[in-house]
């Protein structure tokens, strides 16, 4: 019976450290306009705050999981968590922009650690398959509950107290956990690597951090500026450097082979795309809120209510959608939606009503709850056992540094169209650039992805997918 106390505590500090990381991801979303007032954010440089986060956490994920294989997960666990605290505390007591950033980078590095030995240990943990479900459908929920709840969470800090204590928090709590698990969880056997692929990760990072970099250099000093067009160079050569080096050595952090799959490769970009579009769409709205509608960050928060509402409800049909259907007839209507939801937004001005951003938002949600799904099917569909650690992580690591890239080229639309010291002008543009990205989803979807977009039509499998997607930590809504 102690046993079984100890394991369930155990069990519970780490779905909430799944919790913090989810949280993170947008409980600084809602007090974007507070931050920018007290350290002096310039409007580009604010999507760093969201960005530098998605980055390193995407970039070295991969990474992340190589290291739990090879010297225990419990022993990974405890140290990402960490670094996160630590990061956390930073950023809790920035002063500047600078600080802010470098914390959430840090914070980053700290989630990629940790994150892959999440589900490991749950998983290690259980002693039958019915506790591994049950383990399984937790973390689920806890990936699916955190990024909303982290919009209402920054809201709720935001309003009451400042937005330092949605940093703040992370540190009492993470050290709680990392005590737990250190008490209560062994560590899992090691398996030795023979070499790391962390030239892959550095290229992977700093590649992405480059070209989201020029989009935001090219919004504060031009598309023209030496400064611009040497990031964007720098961008080419390092990622062209990362795909040459991953063919080559023996152990990549990115499985080659699995792009083989003119689909997969297709669900990837597209949910990349896709995810870009959404992250914008919570930049832009959670200002438009508060800075325009006048609204409390608690109430910007709930504002987001009816979008995860109706991605929860949506979602748990689509996969019953696929197998009937298919993928494709999903994905494409799926991008179309987001897209109108943007079209629907361009009007957006300081006469308009919280009605006049509820309804796109509803349309978004739909649109997103055809995507998520079906995309993360699609781009796990018929990944061989072995090799569904890498498709998963590969899948997270798209999503997060699509999130970023979105975000940079649609902020960088916005600031070239701005006024100085007004929200509302550059909007319609910045919109309209967002969904773009969704029709381009859409397009890709269509071009890439046939006959359904799936390689077995039993609906075992295709929930199976579904739910090993969400159990890598892709849940993006």
């Amino acid at each position: 019976m102690r046993s079984e106390r100890a394991a369930a505590i155990a069990l519970a500090a780490i779905l909430t450290l799944q919790l913090m990381l989810t949280l993170d991801a947008q409980v600084m979303t809602v007090a974007l306009p507070s931050i920018r007032a007290d350290l002096d954010f310039s409007k580009a440089q604010l999507s760093w705050i969201p960005n530098a986060y998605a980055i390193t956490f995407g970039g070295l994920i991969l990474l992340g999981g190589r290291l739990g294989d090879a010297f225990g997960r419990a022993r990974v666990f405890l140290i990402g968590t960490g670094v996160f605290v630590v990061a956390s505390l930073i950023g809790g007591l920035a002063f500047d922009p600078i600080s802010l950033i470098g914390a959430r980078v840090l914070q980053g590095v700290g989630a990629a650690i940790a994150a892959p030995s999440v589900l490991a240990l749950i998983l290690t943990m259980a002693k039958d398959a019915a506790a591994r479900a049950r383990g399984m459908a937790q973390f689920t929920a806890i990936s699916a509950i955190g990024a909303s709840a982290g919009l209402i969470l920054g809201g709720v800090l935001t309003d009451l107290a400042s937005w330092r204590w949605g940093l703040l928090l992370n540190a009492p709590i993470g050290i709680v956990v990392m005590i737990i698990v250190k008490r209560l969880v062994p560590d899992t056997t090691r398996h030795r690597q023979e070499r790391f692929d962390v030239p892959g990760a550095l290229l992977a990072t700093l590649g992405s951090v480059s070209l989201v970099w020029a989009f935001i250099h090219a919004a504060d000093h031009g598309w023209g500026n030496g400064g611009t067009i040497a990031f964007f160079a720098a961008a080419v050569v390092l990622i062209s450097m990362l795909v040459v080096a991953e063919r080559r050595i023996a152990t990549p952090l990115i499985a080659i082979h699995l792009l083989n799959d003119r689909a997969r490769v297709g669900a990837l970009i597209n949910m990349g795309l896709t995810l870009g579009a959404q992250f914008s769409m919570l930049f832009l709205i959670a200002q438009y809120l508060q800075q325009v509608l006048d609204l409390n960050p608690l109430l910007a928060g709930l504002a987001f209510l009816p979008l995860t509402i109706t991605i929860g409800t949506v979602t748990q049909w689509v996969p019953r959608w696929v197998v009937r259907f298919g993928a494709l007839p999903l994905l494409v209507p799926g991008g179309v939606l987001i897209a109108l939801s943007f079209v629907l937004w361009a009007p957006l001005d300081e006469s308009s009503s919280y009605v006049g951003v509820l309804i796109p938002l509803i349309v978004h949600a739909l649109g997103c709850a055809l995507i998520f799904t079906a995309g993360t099917m699609v781009a796990l569909d018929r990944v061989p056992d072995a090799d569904a650690g890498s498709a998963s992580g590969m899948l997270q690591m798209v999503q997060q540094i699509g999130g970023a890239l979105g975000i940079a080229v649609v902020v960088s639309v916005y600031s070239a169209n701005s006024v100085e010291n007004e929200f509302v002008p550059g909007l319609d543009a910045a919109f309209w650039t967002a969904g773009g990205l969704a029709a381009v989803a859409a397009l890709v979807a269509l071009v890439t992805i046939r006959g359904g977009g799936l390689g077995h039509q039993s609906e075992a499998g295709l929930v199976t997918s579904g739910s090993e997607a969400k159990d890598g930590g892709s849940t993006p809504a």
